[in-house]
């Protein structure tokens, strides 16, 4: 899973009853595009992290302006 900065990040919640969060990859620390990333949820926290199966990219590039 590649992403850069700018696209988001949805990491789907895999208990029920846990929401959805998302954020903004604000700094890619792997190496070409790789994780781990620094990401901003939309609740101001940010955290580094590490995406698992239940996680997405959208491209800053397919996003509505």
């Amino acid at each position: 899973m590649n992403g850069r900065i700018g696209d988001r990040l949805l990491v789907h919640g895999n208990i029920v009853g846990q929401p959805d969060r998302q954020g903004e990859i604000i700094e890619v620390r792997g190496e070409d595009g790789g994780p781990p990333f620094l990401v901003r949820f939309d609740d101001g926290h940010e955290t580094l992290v590490y995406p698992g199966p239940d996680a997405v990219i959208e491209s800053r590039e397919h996003l509505p302006r």
